[in-house]
């Protein structure tokens, strides 16, 4: 089925416990259907420098429309000044995860 209204999301968390939190605030405001966590090592540059984190990386599951209330939230729930935070357009999706994915939001 194809889905253009179907995201998925993808936040680096600095913790499990944030993770956690920000995942659960999404899903009691109905803003995300579902959350995944793994256990990432990041690289990356800052202030000129090389650095190199243990992270979460939460995968999340939504909808276009609820991308700026998704941002807003995790600005006001994040530990990071300057987080990643980007949407994956989905271009197909079963028929039956449509559904409860919108059942959910």
């Amino acid at each position: 089925m194809s889905n253009p209204k179907s995201i998925e999301l993808v936040l680096s968390c600095a913790s499990w416990q944030e993770a956690q939190t920000i995942a659960d605030a999404l899903l009691d405001k109905r803003l995300i259907a579902c959350a995944e966590f793994m256990e990432v090592k990041s690289k990356y540059r800052w202030d000129d420098k090389l650095e190199e984190a243990s992270e979460v990386k939460l995968i999340m599951e939504t909808v276009a429309g609820n991308f700026e209330k998704i941002e807003a939230e995790v600005a006001r729930l994040h530990s990071y000044d300057t987080f990643v935070l980007y949407a994956v357009p989905i271009a197909h999706i079963s028929e039956s995860s449509a559904k409860w994915l919108e059942g959910q939001l």
